[in-house]
């Protein structure tokens, strides 16, 4: 009942473990939108007074609507940005998950599992003791009655567990109406994504055991939030037409590159953003159709809108595969000059770009770029495989080993990481730098689940 539930709806605002959120992947990385996602929970993660240079908002690859926190990560679906027609949406979804943040509740959930894993054990063995004893006496009624113990005692401690999360759930969608308010948001998009909910569950709803399920049914969580959130004098207020744009722009770039020119196209024909209908053909036409002929069309994106550093990003990927590594670079620096971030995504392209120009000179800037975005990024796969690149092509083998030993790692194929890093050691210095970060990677203890 319940896997027919999560199957119907994708489970909205789950709170699990690191590790179920590490095979949840893979994670998508992408400038503009995690700028975008950034620039959304800030002023919330403020109001809920969560550090937010200590939170991290990750983008995953999958077409579902759903969230979950796991540390002090918020983990959100490419799905939730798609259906989501509005930011305030997105936002409400958001608030819910840095809810969860500010009110500990993992640790707490973490507690429970405790308690509840203790109370199991112990009615097990309390019913084990009971039948072995009624077996010795030849007791029949008294061996079912133990089984019945031990049944029982599961039984409740799941109830007890699922009924506690149930609550969590609740206090969230409190505590994120009162950030929206704080923030001067509406809680409305909140209430839409139950609303949703809600009507994709309504052939099964009556199937679904409320005492069996982790979050409350959406009909109860609106019916728990409606009058609060209409309270708030902030309820009618609109989202800005830049944000609406922006938003629109990020579903146009997820739908383009993941579900293909149709698609793209099906979206800039109903969309009201004339902008976000260009990206999304833009990206089409260089994804699946002729790279050159999309340069004019992203080039007249970039004449109305010369300050975006995230189209000439756009631009420098369509060089790169239309072929022009020197036009990338252009469109990569330009792009980097004008972020304000310090994204080191972009950095990234840079140095892509760089690398396949292939002299000596770009080269060592590669190099350059390359090692402060690692820098502001440690985790950035990618950034270290273009860094072995470049470092192979200077003729540098032990920089490129412990560089593709890197990659390896932050992609978890630790063995591979593992014959890289020793490769590495060979060639530097005992006790040097690159040599203490080499026997880091080889001593690395490899997951029970990842041998």
């Amino acid at each position: 009942m319940i896997a027919t539930w999560i199957a119907a709806t994708a489970l909205l605002f789950a709170a699990i473990s690191g590790a179920t959120a590490q095979s949840r992947g893979p994670i998508v990385r992408d400038a503009e939108i995690e700028k975008l996602l950034l620039d959304y929970a800030t002023p919330l993660l403020k109001a809920a007074g969560v550090r937010a240079n200590r939170t991290e908002v990750v983008l995953l690859n999958s077409p579902a609507f759903n969230a979950f926190v796991s540390g002090r990560k918020i983990f959100i679906n490419t799905g939730t940005i798609v259906q989501a027609e509005t930011p305030n949406e997105v936002i409400g979804v958001l608030a819910h998950e840095i809810g969860h943040l500010a009110g500990g509740h993992q640790d707490r959930l973490r507690q429970q599992i405790d308690r509840a894993q203790a109370i199991q054990i112990a009615t097990m063995v309390l019913g084990a003791g009971a039948a072995i004893a009624a077996g010795a006496s030849g007791n029949r009624a008294g061996v079912g009655a133990g089984s019945g113990l031990m049944m029982g005692g599961a039984e409740a401690a799941k109830r007890g567990l699922l009924s506690y999360q149930r609550g969590e759930e609740t206090n969230a969608d409190r505590a994120a109406v009162t950030y929206l308010e704080k923030t001067g948001q509406s809680p409305k998009g909140l209430l839409t994504t139950f609303k949703l909910m809600d009507r994709s569950i309504s052939l099964i709803s009556d199937r679904i055991d409320p005492y069996r399920i982790s979050h409350p049914l959406p009909r109860d969580r609106i019916s728990a939030l409606e009058s609060i959130a209409r309270k708030s004098p902030y309820f009618d207020k609109k989202d800005s037409p830049a944000l609406q744009t922006r938003h629109d722009m990020a579903r146009a770039k997820i739908i383009a590159y993941t579900d293909g020119p149709s698609a793209a196209e099906s979206f800039a024909a109903k969309t009201k953003s004339s902008k976000a209908a260009l990206y999304a053909r833009t990206i089409a036409q260089f994804l699946y159709r002729s790279p050159r002929s999309a340069l004019p069309m992203i080039d007249k994106m970039i004449a109305s809108d010369p300050s975006n550093p995230y189209l000439y990003e756009m631009k420098g990927e369509i060089q790169l595969k239309a072929g022009n590594a020197r036009g990338a670079a252009e469109a990569f620096t330009q792009a980097s000059r004008l972020d304000k971030t310090g994204s080191s995504l972009l950095q990234t392209g840079l140095g892509h770009a760089l690398v396949l120009q292939g002299d000596q000179q770009s080269l060592q800037r590669a190099v350059g770029e390359l090692e402060v975005a690692l820098s502001l990024d440690p985790e950035n796969a990618e950034g270290y495989r273009f860094l072995a690149m470049a470092y192979g092509r200077l003729g540098d083998t032990g920089s490129a080993d412990l560089a593709t030993a890197e990659q390896h790692f932050y992609t978890g194929r630790y063995k591979e990481a593992k014959v890289f890093a020793a490769r590495a050691k060979r060639r530097f210095p005992q006790n040097s730098p690159q040599w203490l970060r080499a026997d880091d990677i080889q001593r690395f203890e490899i997951p029970r689940s990842r041998r």
